[in-house]
């Protein structure tokens, strides 16, 4: 399967790269072995292959020729790259895609280059980092568009502005690039629309790389809701949480005063009924208006007003014997929830396979108050 076709296929793909240091970062994993770890990546859900090739990375071509003679997903090879003679190199070498980065090229160059690609019949990685960079690579009619989070001048890394232009880049092929470390990040890049995540840093730097990917890509996400106090906030981040969830709907017993502080690493939604407000989460969750209770069952999950997901819930107070079969009848994107807890949560996932749980009541000491052991149990039996 072609580079471009691998990225294209539905959920979100994860491009694992092999690279010894970063020149921001100094030596990550000098000792790396591509043939090995291209084959573990294979083995734990990479959709392709990352190799860099350039010294300043520690690598060489040699370590694209290693990675294609052990695996047989697409490979990318990675490097600032400017003549014919580099990909037809880089193609030789077992290579299925190239980078090009458009920081160093202009639009002739770029343009002849994409067209060389085309016939080598590999695919091209067209790298963008701030909004005139992607305006050229859509004049270009690159296929699959890389935005990097990090300025390659300053080494900085800017994830807000990544998700912005990841969303103005949706329609192409789309890689966020640079900056993912935890599951909620990536699931950030997936809701603005990127179609993989590219990794380096976070693999290298692991004890065990394969299994770092394993952790980034799987699925479900899991979610604790209801949260009104800090203590419980920084609890469920500990368990490893990869979203935690502020409900504001008059009448709920767990009415949060307010999105408490988060770290970057998980994703905070701000959870309403009827009409939402801005409260500053990353994500919004909107329940239906229902008369007589605190909020109807079914809802959306929402990204800058757009909705990304739906929540299959049980109804306020009430109980469906159907639910699971119903919540496993949806398409598309689901969160699932309704009375899950560290006992009920794996099977409920085996019938379902939701891309999220959600928990809240049944991970309580007290409305509204968190009971630490059964959030870390919730967590643990989620994803196991």
């Amino acid at each position: 399967m072609r580079f471009a076709d691998a990225l294209s296929q539905p959920g979100l793909g994860a491009i694992a790269e092999v690279k010894r240091r970063s020149p921001s970062a100094g030596d990550l994993r000098p000792d790396a072995d591509p043939a090995r770890l291209a084959a573990a990546f294979a083995e734990s859900g990479a959709t392709a292959v990352s190799v860099l090739v350039d010294e300043r990375f520690g690598g060489t071509v040699d370590d694209l020729r290693a990675a294609r003679a052990a695996t047989s997903v697409p490979l990318l090879g990675k490097g600032f790259f400017s003549t014919e003679e580099d990909l037809r190199e880089l193609r030789d070498a077992g290579a299925d895609a190239v980078l090009l980065l458009l920081r160093d090229l202009d639009d002739a160059t770029a343009a002849r280059l994409l067209a060389y690609t085309e016939e080598l019949g590999v695919d091209a990685l067209v790298e963008a980092h701030d909004g005139g960079e992607l305006d050229r690579a859509h004049r270009l009619g690159a296929r699959v568009i890389g935005i990097n989070a990090r300025d390659l001048s300053t080494f900085q890394i800017d994830r807000a502005a990544q998700l912005a232009l990841v969303a103005r880049a949706a329609g192409e092929v789309v890689v966020a690039e640079s900056g993912v470390q935890t599951r909620a990040q990536g699931a950030a890049a997936e809701l603005a629309g990127a179609d993989a995540i590219l990794v380096g840093s976070s693999l290298m730097r692991a004890a065990d790389p394969a299994a770092k990917l394993r952790e980034l890509v799987s699925r479900p996400l899991v979610k604790v809701c209801g949260l009104t106090r800090q203590e419980d906030v920084d609890q469920a981040v500990e368990a490893g949480a990869d979203l935690v969830g502020f409900i504001f709907a008059e009448g709920s017993p767990r009415r949060a005063p307010a999105v408490l502080p988060v770290s970057d690493t998980v994703l905070s939604v701000a959870v309403f009924v009827g009409e939402p407000e801005e409260r500053g989460a990353d994500l919004v969750q909107v329940y239906t208006h229902e008369e007589g209770v605190v909020r109807g069952r079914d809802a959306v999950l929402l990204r800058d007003g757009e909705p990304v997901a739906r929540v299959a819930d049980l109804p306020w107070e009430g109980e469906d014997p159907e639910h699971l079969r119903r919540a496993a009848a949806e398409s598309g994107r689901l969160v699932l929830a309704g009375r899950l807890d560290p006992g009920n949560v794996r099977a409920a996932i085996d019938a379902v396979h939701p891309w999220a749980v959600d928990a809240a009541s049944q991970l309580e000491a007290a409305p509204g108050i968190k009971d630490h052991a059964k959030v870390k149990a919730f967590v643990e039996a989620a994803h196991a």
